[in-house]
């Protein structure tokens, strides 16, 4: 057996010898070697050129820090609807987007890149970037931060044609837009900074355990955290307020109702007891009849009295039963380091996109170049 695999071995290393593809793709990449050494100076320069440009782009580029803040759901059991975080996503909601409430905690991206949220998100205040400076609001801190040099060029074009805009357009106008009912009208600078917002305000929800990260992306670290912060209270408190407003409106609705039955009972009870007061020795069996009838409406009244405070207490505590349970895992931490790419990685990506750009030039794309003159 030995020996029969030790002779077909040999007839392949026969035929891999005597195949001449296998010679010429052994000269080819020689070639291809002695190609590269003979250009390795031009390569040289072309990964000073790449580095150089790589440096360039690195310090072009803002730093910029990222704060994730994660919710964990309630764990336990909601109306009947057991699981992970039954409560968390609303009463017969599923763990997707198919909840029978119109909000719930599976629409939290959509609710964060909402135009009304970030347009109440740009009044709240952040810290100032100076020591002991006045705190500003979120639009404000937008228009401070700094931008590659390249994107003042450009939006140059846009900027003459927002300007030629504004010397042709009027006052009036602003105003009649600004004033309409039932929609948002937002400035041009509004609408930039709300784009701004959702670039870099991002939620993600695991649908499996419905674990959901905020993530806030700004270029100052202290007002990354801040701003973090309260995307997360503002989803609570959306959230929340929509899944207890229903509770909310019937309690209201009970509250009124409660103290219009409460008066009918006391008017009821002050009824009766005057007339038992003024024909208390009198016998007639009409005043009995009447004393009966009065102690019935009084009882009457008192029973839709007791029902009806018994539903407002049901109803307060409905609002309670209703809110759901947001457990903060992570917290928003104030960065140290800052995210995405630093200097060094824009210099040895762009050094290599260099040295790869010429080698293929100089290997290829003269020769291919050449062909094609040729060839017509």
């Amino acid at each position: 057996m030995s020996t029969l695999m030790e002779q077909a071995s040999e007839k392949e290393t026969k035929q891999l010898h005597n195949n001449p593809h296998n010679d010429e793709m052994e000269i080819d990449l020689l070639e291809i070697v002695r190609k590269i050494i003979g250009i390795r100076k031009t390569l040289y320069k072309a990964a000073i050129v790449g580095a150089f440009i790589g440096l360039v782009i690195g310090f072009s580029i803002p730093k910029k820090y990222t704060v994730t803040v994660t919710l964990s759901p309630e764990m336990g059991s909601s109306k009947g609807n057991s699981g992970l975080a039954a409560s968390f996503l609303g009463s017969g909601a599923s763990m997707g987007a198919d909840g029978s409430d119109a909000l719930n905690a599976a629409l939290s991206s959509d609710i964060v890149s909402s135009t009304p949220f970030l347009l109440d998100l740009l009044n709240m205040q952040v810290p100032s970037l100076q020591k002991g400076g006045k705190e500003m609001n979120l639009s404000a801190y937008l228009d401070s931060q700094s931008s590659p040099w390249w994107s003042y060029i450009l939006g140059m074009p846009g900027m003459v044609i927002g300007g030629i805009k504004d010397l042709l357009s009027s006052d009036e106008e602003e105003t009649d837009q600004s004033s309409m009912n039932g929609m948002l009208a937002l400035t041009e600078e509004e609408s930039e900074k709300i784009l701004s917002l959702k670039k870099n305000i991002s939620v993600v929800m695991d649908k499996k355990t419905a674990v959901t990260n905020v993530s806030v992306t700004l270029q100052n670290p202290k007002v990354t955290a801040v701003v973090a912060d309260s995307v997360v209270r503002k989803l609570q408190e959306c959230i929340i307020g929509y899944r207890t407003s229903k509770a909310k409106e019937d309690c209201v609705y009970l509250e009124k109702l409660y103290q219009d039955r409460q008066q009918e009972y006391y008017a009821a009870q002050k009824k009766y007891a005057d007339y038992v007061d003024t024909h208390d020795n009198l016998i007639l069996q009409s005043v009995r009849a009447e004393q009966e009838r009065l102690q019935n409406d009084m009882s009457l009244a008192y029973q839709v009295y007791s029902q009806v405070a018994t539903q407002l207490q049901m109803a307060r505590a409905k609002v309670q039963e209703e809110k759901p349970v947001f457990a903060v895992v992570e917290p928003a931490v104030v960065p140290l380091l800052p995210s995405g790419m630093g200097k060094k990685m824009y210099i040895l990506a762009f050094m290599f996109l260099a040295v790869f750009a010429t080698m293929g030039w100089l290997l290829l794309g003269k020769d291919l170049l050449h062909g094609l003159k040729y060839s017509k």
